[in-house]
């Protein structure tokens, strides 16, 4: 196993291997993603685009097997960014991750703790963020697709020191795995201090 960090446009050629990955982990539960690896590379064009924003990439031989991203909230959408600027908390001053993705048969090697771990450490080397954050689908515990023995991320997350925020709330559309229409899914972030 191997980790490497690029920057800004040097995850271009990485691209389409990263939207075939989110696409993949992403049609698990929570959040039963049916994409397309067009709207993909779009998203991930953002990430592009920002000199500042980060990719933590972890490959199996030349294999990526999971990845964690980051970018400066101010070089985000407008969708991410409107909560955080309704609530008073300056978009300029908060690093937002993107996601982390890893393949199951990788997870439980610590990798996760490693993603978070490269993600602090480079908002803290930037030396201007008072916050990280992240935001999570919120699934009824009653879903018909949940699997029986799921287990929601957030006592990792608690442990890794952030704090759900649920007055800071958006939504996004996907369609979900089975069907036809995008449907509009509620989110909520998460927030550390940058130390």
């Amino acid at each position: 196993m191997q980790i490497k960090v690029v920057h800004g446009e040097a995850i271009s050629p990485y691209i389409p291997d990263l939207a075939r990955l989110r696409i993949t982990v992403f049609r698990a539960f929570p959040y039963l993603y049916e994409g397309s690896e067009d709207y993909e590379a779009d998203y991930l064009a953002t990430y592009a685009r920002s000199p500042e924003s980060l990719f933590v990439l972890a490959l199996d031989g030349e294999r990526i097997v999971g990845a964690s991203t980051g970018v400066p909230m101010a070089d985000e959408t407008e969708a991410f960014k409107a909560p955080f600027a309704a609530a008073g908390l300056a978009p300029e001053r908060i690093f937002y991750y993107g996601e982390s993705v890893l393949l199951a048969d990788y997870r439980g090697r610590g990798l996760g703790v490693r993603f978070f771990e490269e993600r602090e450490a480079y908002a803290a080397r930037l030396g201007r963020f008072d916050w990280c954050a992240f935001c999570a689908v919120e699934r009824p515990a009653d879903h018909s697709l949940r699997p029986a023995d799921y287990m929601p991320l957030d006592t990792f997350w608690k442990r890794r020191g952030y704090t759900p925020r649920p007055d800071l709330r958006t939504t996004f559309s996907w369609r979900d795995v089975g069907e036809a229409v995008e449907t509009k899914k509620p989110m909520s972030f998460w927030l550390k201090a940058v130390i």
